[in-house]
């Protein structure tokens, strides 16, 4: 098992609060390390969990769960602490001694690779951030820093993020709100035992109108060509900054509301991250973090007007419970507009659901022909079984029709 896997395999085992699954992997890397109050620490968090199950098996305790958290939180940061020192050890952190803030390229490979980032650091990126004329060093360097986040969760890196959203320079301020979002999302489950980070957040985005824009764009931002043209090599990190600077201050028409969301929209697409597949993996997720409930609130409106960008981009996660204003918004779609085949497939399901088989099989076939592969078109029904079985179509039936659609492809 490589060290990502054992460091992912952690992740979910704290997750869900199972720490000795996580003792397990810290030990090897105490072994690893050679750091004797590294094992010290392991056995003092090892020995409490174990006397919190003893007194949880012979007793009820109401602090049971409030200790449990403070020894997940300990054992995060102990496996983040341990999780830097091991990747030094083995000289996958190429950037050990600071960076020459003279040279780009010697900042990006700092901020990209960095495992121990110090207050200094933070306190250098604000100062260049609020420099105009060292504004293209500070894209450069807030781009490496959100690369290695989406990696290697840095509280106080985390937090420096977070900061930025209030630096004078607009472009980054922007950038910096578009990728907290994308980063709390991403570490959701960490950001439980930050309650600082929590806060922080809270405070930068006010009332949340500004935070709300940026939400949309992280959503919209699915269906970007700008990354594909960047995997393909058609783009490369070197135009981002020039590029970035461009779009942003492009003149767009419409009142300061729609320029700003425009803005947001267009620079969303400049994700550290160029892979589709990673940013739909947190678009999916989305409405389930604490980032996300705490941008909409108790604003039904903002929780409607969300719901329909999630039809608009394919996902039916949030209507299911709505299906009959989906189907109208889809029939309107496939209308008016150049429809998709997650535009077919939704609306297959809500035929499905009011019973029309003939005229759900019939935008199933819409749907499947749309795709690039009868592989493609199953990668994304077969996922949406179990909704239409919760929603009250027999699993016979969701069978049934799936043959046939298989069967349609070999006619």
């Amino acid at each position: 098992m490589t060290l990502d896997e054992q460091r992912n395999t952690m992740e979910r085992a704290l997750g869900e609060r199972m720490l000795n699954h996580t003792f397990f992997f810290l030990r090897q890397w105490a072994k690893e390390l050679g750091f004797g109050p590294y094992s010290d620490r392991i056995q003092s968090l090892s020995d409490s969990y174990n006397r919190l199950f003893d007194y949880y098996l012979a007793a009820d305790d109401p602090d049971r769960e409030e200790i449990h958290n403070e020894l997940t939180e300990d054992t995060y940061a102990l496996m983040d602490e341990m999780y830097a020192d091991i990747r030094i050890k083995r000289g996958l952190v190429p950037q050990l001694n600071g960076f020459d803030a003279q040279k780009p390229e010697s900042v990006v490979r700092y901020f990209s690779t960095c495992a121990h980032f110090q207050e200094e650091d933070f306190d250098w990126l604000q100062e260049v951030a609020d420099d105009p004329e060292r504004s293209t060093m500070a894209v450069r360097a807030f781009a490496s820093l959100c690369n290695n986040l989406h990696d290697n969760f840095q509280a106080n890196a985390v937090a420096a993020l977070i900061d930025l959203i209030g630096c004078e320079n607009e472009l980054l301020s922007e950038q910096a709100l578009v990728h907290s979002i994308i980063i709390l999302a991403q570490w959701d489950i960490r950001v439980d035992f930050y309650p600082d980070i929590q806060q922080a957040f809270i405070e930068q985005i006010g009332d949340g109108d500004v935070a709300f824009m940026a939400l949309r764009a992280v959503i919209k931002s699915v269906n970007s060509n700008v990354r594909e043209m960047i995997e393909k090599n058609e783009l490369t990190e070197e135009d981002i900054p020039d590029e970035l600077r461009e779009i942003i201050n492009e003149g767009t028409g419409g009142n300061e509301d729609e320029k700003f969301l425009d803005k947001l929209d267009r620079a969303s697409k400049w994700l550290p991250k160029t892979s589709r597949d990673f940013l739909a993996e947190i678009v999916d997720v989305l409405p389930d973090t604490w980032v996300y409930d705490v941008i909409i609130g108790d604003y039904e409106e903002r929780e409607m007007a969300l719901q329909e960008l999630y039809l608009h981009i394919g996902s039916m996660a949030l209507m299911w419970d709505r299906w009959e204003e989906a189907e109208e918004w889809l029939l309107e779609r496939l209308r008016t507009e150049k429809a998709t085949a997650f535009d077919y497939m939704n609306y297959g399901h809500c035929c499905f659901l009011r019973g029309d088989r003939m005229m759900a099989y019939e935008n199933y076939l819409e749907s499947k022909r749309l795709c690039k592969s009868t592989k493609q078109f199953y990668e994304m029904f077969r996922p949406e079984r179990k909704m239409l079985v919760e929603k009250g179509i027999p699993l016979e039936q969701v069978y049934l029709m799936e043959d046939q659609l298989l069967q349609n492809a070999a006619r």
